[in-house]
């Protein structure tokens, strides 16, 4: 089945037909630059007359791989996304994110389906082709993109941060802006969010007709039939809080054993984000005596590390090494890997 495009979605300032859409596609490839070519490539993926479109996922936590995901899926995914977001046909948006991985089909599929005015940047953290004078209803965004840009984002109304946690620091520093800004959650698996809170709330509220509960691991498993018709099994702690309302509190396969005591290292993380600056983890590693220590990795030259940064942390969250590296290695969405970097320091 061919898909349905909405009558008013524009890309650029232009609306296209089918025809155009493909024409736009074919010079894409032909001759745009990096991301308009991974532009062109999906749009003739969505033309053709194939049900379902392959997607890699990122990698953050093993290698990437390709799975299969239908077309139809990705529309119920995008009118989701307009009914807990109010979008309507003629809103603005932005994309700024590659269109190789699925928060930037997304974001062209929501404009097919929805009828979005979509203008179309090259993907960079400080979005240097913004256009200064323009105002947009909706935006995509990773956080190293509101870190760097962070002066630019009054000129969004709405802003969905997704792809790695909101840092405490960075959290502060959004709430003080104008535009109303979601932290996200979801991943390939699920055709990108299937829950989103406010910057700085506690608790993630599920999109509609998304089912969630937990298993023996306390491990969110995800129930979206409109979807996946299988259930998707995700490897991250939460606490379930009511039928729709969840606390990510870190990943399983990142959960340090320090003495018998269960630490996540990314909880240490949010409370030590508000007094370092600087890119940086926490690790377990082993340890003869602990079975697992707390390590703290900072990317940069070496400095001296003031107390503060740990007076939020409890006893046995407390690092006992710190290492600097001038470089994390990164995936290609930008998230640190951190079994690789690890290896770097012979660990």
């Amino acid at each position: 089945m061919l898909p349905t495009f909405h009558n008013s979605f524009k890309i650029n300032g232009d609306h296209f037909d089918r025809e155009g859409l493909f024409d736009l596609a074919y010079s894409y490839i032909k001759e745009g630059a990096k991301f308009e070519k991974e532009i062109g490539i999906f749009i003739l993926n969505w033309l053709d007359p194939s049900e379902t479109i392959e997607l890699s996922t990122s990698g953050t936590t093993g290698t990437p791989k390709l799975i299969s995901i239908s077309k139809q899926a990705m529309v119920e995914s995008a009118l989701a996304t307009a009914n807990f977001f109010n979008l309507h046909p003629g809103d603005k948006a932005l994309l700024c994110l590659p269109s190789r991985y699925i928060a930037g089909k997304m974001m062209l599929v929501r404009t097919f389906i929805i009828g979005l005015e979509l203008d179309i940047i090259p993907s960079t953290s400080t979005l240097d082709d913004l256009c200064l004078n323009k105002v947009y209803d909706f935006v995509a965004l990773v956080p190293l993109q509101a870190q760097k840009s962070i002066q630019k984002l009054s000129q969004f109304k709405k802003i969905i941060i997704g792809g790695a946690p909101v840092s405490g620091l960075l959290s502060k520093q959004l709430q003080c802006l104008p535009s109303e800004i979601y932290e996200t959650y979801g991943m390939t698996e699920t055709i990108t969010h299937i829950a989103a809170k406010l910057v700085g709330a506690n608790d993630f509220n599920v999109l509609p007709n998304v089912t969630i509960s937990n298993d023996d691991r306390n491990c969110l498993i995800v129930n979206v039939p409109s979807i996946s018709v299988n259930t998707i099994i995700t490897n991250d702690i939460v606490e379930i809080t009511s039928p729709n309302t969840f606390k990510w509190k870190g990943r399983y396969d990142h959960v340090i054993n320090s003495g018998g005591i269960k630490l996540f290292p990314e909880q240490i993380e949010a409370k030590m984000s508000l007094y370092l600056s600087q890119p940086f983890f926490i690790a377990g590693v082993a340890d003869d005596r602990l079975g697992q220590k707390v390590i703290l990795v900072i990317e940069g030259e070496p400095v001296a590390i003031k107390d503060e940064i740990f007076k939020d942390l409890e006893k046995y969250e407390q690092p006992k090494a710190i290492y600097f590296i001038p470089k994390f290695i990164r995936t290609e969405t930008d998230k640190i890997n951190i079994k690789k970097t690890l290896l770097l320091i012979g660990l």
